[in-house]
């Protein structure tokens, strides 16, 4: 006997009734809702409706842009859709912010959808994310136990999706770890006008099966009954056995791509596809079901009633004010003063990498929310700098682990864990292993906050060994910092010293938002010469470092006979300044500024102190064109100019494209403390 009934079947029939009356309406009235690019679900309204029925308010969803009926399955109505469409003040996914079907909600009576982007195929990750934070929870007896049914992730993803680099991460990790998801394929056959004979080697199904352990069926995704029966199927097993799955649903594309792509341009299959409209299919098994043709009439003339309502409704509704703009980049902070014992009185000075252990070694002692993964952190290496020597074997392996090299996975899982509740501490092996995961950390993790209207921002920590010695090569050496300074919603510290990294890691992990943390392997264990300042006495465990406090480590008076000098900078480039000041018997002229943090950046202080010196030096370890340095000083420039004599200068590496592995090349490649003695010789005789 089926499990699909009347009820079932009515309901369903009235959301494709509603989902196809949104549609049409948008087509009819397209000159003006196409102003905001949008697609609608025509054609995979059935599978999406089977789905999304069949979800409880403690599942993770991550839709894709063609998913408006399986939102209207959640419970949403038209109105709400439409005022993302308009773009409209009360939009309740973004306030106005994003396209059409790009949801993010945190309704208790819903499924969850944490904020995605448009990027196709971006949401795996994140979505597996949610998946290995659930099964952590589990793990840790950190579940809300008045839940009686173990929550599930839905990934929908279109065919030619599957095809990006970042979905194998996604399915690799889901197979290796046994995670509660599921990754629905909807599969029409297009990208947008290549079609799948010119993109894929195989279909969804096929690929899956090169995955062990990702357990993939094949269905018509078009019939509605057999749809909701597949995934009943699924959605069972998944709650009891906590395994992935893959559902490859074939579907017909019944509208354009986008508003802005139309499908008479290229599509040579419009009939083939109309034959297969999942609509009438359906309304057939209503019938069949017992349901009479003038009930059957009645809910297609209410729906398309009440889908013109809120069209009409949405028209007349408050569009964002320009105020509305500068809300929800960033969460709310707790941590807004230095707080804690720096320098408890009788400890020992430990070096720089230490710091790091033991701040991290307390978090996760204090909150079993903390978890740290990526390459070779785990047991029988503790990170190949050993900065995370011992946490596996104090923790376990479910909290201190080993990832695949996969950098967009480290850095885009943080997503999914922070959404159900985690504190990720994540690493990347070297800064030059980061550009793999630009696209998760620009396009998911620093966007989500803004894009969600607030409801969404992402707590974690991305530890980023970087920086050049000894003779690293260039794979092993490069600075990234002006690539990240150029990335919106992130917070960026980079430390010189042992006692400040671990006050802002500590400040990192209280704050809601995502942080970088860059951490130069030179200071790690003081072994370049010149750098014991980057040993600490080990501050007190309570101890926290704002963001945004720059530090005056070395302070002077206003000169009224003397040329003076500020340096600002940060890590390697604080050691450099001191000692080139040192060197030069200056201490008395030059002021030194370490930044600590370059976003937020402590703007005022670094003001405060060119306005008193008049002349400025920004010191940066990346080559200077075009750098984060450069800006900096071109800001000081522009706001303290009139209180400058001389321009405002800049030292960096050399402008070459990477750092030779020789030493002799890589010594003239970067900075160091005499080229910095001859760069303020030259600034103070300006």
């Amino acid at each position: 006997m089926s499990i699909v009934t009347k009820e079932i079947l009515k309901k369903a029939f009235s959301n494709l009734c509603t989902a196809k009356a949104m549609a049409e309406l948008y087509e009819a009235n397209f000159k003006h809702v196409s102003k905001y690019v949008h697609a609608t679900s025509r054609g995979h309204e059935a599978i999406q409706t089977a789905l999304g029925m069949q979800l409880l308010p403690q599942d993770y969803a991550f839709p894709y842009y063609r998913d408006d009926a399986m939102l209207l399955s959640f419970g949403l109505k038209p109105y709400d859709l439409m005022l993302q469409l308009m773009a409209k003040k009360d939009d309740p996914f973004s306030a106005g912010r994003t396209y059409y079907c790009h949801p993010s909600l945190k309704d208790d009576d819903k499924p969850k959808i944490p904020h995605q982007s448009s990027a196709t195929g971006m949401q795996a990750i994140p979505a597996t994310g949610v998946a290995m934070g659930m099964q952590y929870k589990e793990l840790q007896g950190l579940n809300d136990k008045a839940i009686k049914d173990l929550p599930l992730v839905v990934c929908s993803l279109g065919d030619a999706s599957v095809t990006e680099g970042e979905i194998a991460e996604a399915f690799q990790m889901a197979a290796l770890k046994q995670m509660p998801i599921i990754f629905l394929i909807q599969d029409n056959g297009w990208d947008i006008s290549a079609n799948a004979a010119e993109t894929r080697a195989q279909d969804a199904f096929g690929y899956a099966k090169g995955f062990n352990g990702l357990e993939a069926i094949s269905i018509d995704g078009a019939n509605f009954i057999e749809s909701y029966e597949a995934v009943e199927k699924v959605i069972k097993t998944i709650r009891q056995e906590r395994r992935p799955f893959l559902i490859h649903a074939k579907v017909p594309l019944l509208n354009h791509h986008t508003s802005g792509v139309r499908m008479e341009w290229y599509r040579d299959d419009l009939e083939e596809a109309r034959s297969r409209d999942p609509y009438p299919v359906l309304k057939q098994q209503v019938l069949d079901s017992g349901v009479s043709s003038e009930e059957i009439l009645n809910i297609e003339n209410e729906c398309k009633t009440a889908v013109e309502t809120d069209y009409y409704l949405s028209l007349k509704a408050e569009d964002p004010k320009p105020e509305d703009l500068f809300t929800h980049d960033f969460a709310p902070t707790p941590i807004t003063e230095e707080k804690g014992e720096r320098s408890p009185k009788g400890a020992e000075k430990v070096v720089m990498v230490d710091c790091a252990l033991f701040a991290v070694e307390e978090l996760m002692t204090k909150h079993k929310e903390c978890l740290l993964y990526g390459q070779d952190v785990g047991g029988r290496l503790g990170g190949v700098f050993r900065e995370a020597a011992t946490l596996a074997q104090k923790f376990g392996d479910d909290r201190v682990f080993n990832t695949p090299i996969q950098e967009a996975f480290i850095v885009g899982s943080t997503v999914g864990m922070s959404a159900v509740g985690l504190k990720p501490i994540v690493e990347v092996q070297f800064a030059d292993y980061i550009w793999p995961g630009l696209n998760q950390l620009f396009t998911e993790v620093s966007r989500s906050c803004y894009l969600s209207n607030g409801k969404w921002p992402v707590s974690m920590i991305l530890r980023v060994p970087i920086g050049a010695y000894g003779s690293g090569g260039p794979y092993h050496s490069s600075s990234v910092e002006s690539i990240l300074t150029n990335i919106r919603g992130i917070k960026i510290a980079y430390p010189s010293n042992g006692a400040d990294l671990k006050g802002l890691m500590k400040a990192a992990y209280y704050d809601p938002n995502p942080v970088v943390i860059l951490e130069h392997k030179g200071l790690y264990w003081s072994k370049v010469p010149g750098t014991k300042g980057a040993t600490s006495v080990q501050p007190a465990e309570d101890y926290v470092l704002p963001f945004g406090k720059a530090w005056v480590l070395q302070e002077i008076w206003k000169q009224e006979h003397m040329e003076t000098l500020t340096i600002v900078t940060y890590g390697m480039g604080v050691h450099w300044a001191m000692n080139a000041s040192e060197a030069l018997g200056m201490k008395e002229q030059i002021e030194v500024i370490d930044l600590r943090t370059l976003f937020p950046l402590d703007e005022d202080t670094i003001m405060k102190s060119v306005r008193k010196t008049g002349k400025c030096l920004v010191v940066t370890e990346e080559p200077s064109n075009n750098s984060f340095a450069r800006a900096l000083a071109g800001k000081i420039q522009e706001e303290c100019f009139r209180f400058l004599d001389a321009p405002v200068m800049t030292i960096g590496s050399e402008n070459m494209p990477a750092i030779p592995l020789n030493s002799t090349l890589e010594e003239t490649m970067i900075p160091s403390t005499e080229k910095v003695k001859r760069k303020i010789n030259e600034l103070l005789n300006y």
